[in-house]
């Protein structure tokens, strides 16, 4: 069974909004929940994110809401906390791992923490049972491939295309799966560009997907009710999860 990861923003279009959605993904089939951390320079992300980012941050998000979000979520359903590296530097990433414990969150998604510096946090993160995600992308050498991978946790992010979630583009993954597969057994999530209409394309030879532009433009749809936007996105994660395990 291949997995489904889901990201949806912390706190937009408000924080009750954020506990329900998570919990009825779940329903829908989700077997991972990304939680953004709102940022106001989201750097890998595209201006669908980054929209439902300020919006978040205009609503007046505070760290403290992704505590208290994720410690109602975090108990049904396997969940990480994706943000940028700032927040974690200047909270102190010790400060992040007590709090990742207390609620209950599996571990962290970093994209713009380079794969060296992020040794320099793994082991306090590992000692506390918690997982960084390792990034791969299309234009890693092989050497650096095998260098990256060896230690992966949890699931190895491989993004879809050099560029910003949500473009849209599409490159053969296959000799770059071969590649990783090589060198880890640890599973292998596919990034960046994924929906309804590409996932079972970019689930080919991998063991789950990431979405996230997808199930956000329905958060940012005005004309939808909130149960509306619920139903929406629980309707997509299901047609996503049936259509990578046909």
């Amino acid at each position: 069974m291949k997995n489904l990861v889901a990201y949806i923003t912390t706190g937009f279009p408000s924080l009750d909004f954020t506990v329900d959605a998570a919990l009825a993904l779940s329903e829908a089939g989700v077997d991972t929940l990304e939680l953004g951390m709102p940022f106001s320079d989201p750097v890998a992300d595209g201006p669908v994110i980054e929209a439902a980012n300020l919006k978040a941050l205009q609503n007046g998000f505070k760290l403290k809401h992704l505590f208290e979000a994720s410690a109602k979520i975090a108990p049904h359903i396997d969940t990480l906390w994706m943000g940028y590296f700032n927040p974690f530097y200047h909270k102190g990433m010790d400060n992040f791992i007590a709090e990742a414990n207390k609620a209950g969150v599996n571990g962290f998604i970093i994209p713009d923490l380079p794969f060296e510096e992020a040794s320099l946090y793994k082991p306090s993160i590992q000692k506390a049972n918690l997982s960084l995600i390792d990034f791969i992308a299309p234009t890693d050498s092989e050497a650096r491939i095998e260098q990256i991978v060896k230690e992966a946790q949890k699931f190895i992010y491989l993004v879809a295309y050099a560029g910003i979630t949500g473009a849209g583009k599409s490159e053969d993954l296959q000799p770059i799966i071969s590649s990783i597969k090589k060198y880890s057994d640890t599973p292998v999530y596919v990034g960046f560009g994924v929906d309804q209409h590409t996932a079972k394309e970019k689930a080919k030879g991998v063991d789950g997907v990431i979405v996230g532009s997808a199930f956000v433009k329905v958060l940012l749809d005005d004309s939808l009710s909130n149960t509306k936007k619920i139903t929406k996105i629980s309707a997509i994660a299901k047609e996503i999860k049936e259509k990578i395990n046909s």
